[in-house]
């Protein structure tokens, strides 16, 4: 499979995973800041929380990690979060703001 219909998979992935308190994806709330496919369909995943003392902090990165290992394809997986930059509402999709009553 090529690096960019991975990519999409790994999106599509992403796509599916919603923060407990918030009821849009991880990836349109904007808190996926990079992906980066490797050699051999190794997949980075650079993402952030809404905040560090976000309830779900343990969980999302875990679910982050063994939903996108499950993608045919897929070799290993290595999920960061990151807290630079801070997350704030402008990162989020316009369907996400839609969505939350922000537009």
């Amino acid at each position: 499979m090529d690096e960019e219909a991975l990519k999409q998979k790994v999106i599509d992935c992403l796509q599916t995973i919603y923060d407990p308190e918030i009821p849009v994806s991880i990836y349109e709330l904007g808190l996926i800041y990079k992906i980066d496919i490797l050699p051999i369909n190794n997949v980075q995943i650079t993402m952030t929380l809404t905040a560090p003392s976000c309830p779900a902090a343990q969980e999302i990165p875990i679910e982050v990690d063994q939903k996108v290992r499950m993608i045919e394809g897929v070799n290993e997986v290595d999920v960061s979060v990151v807290w630079d930059p801070p997350w704030d509402k402008s990162m989020m999709s316009e369907a996400a703001s839609l969505e939350l009553g922000f537009m």
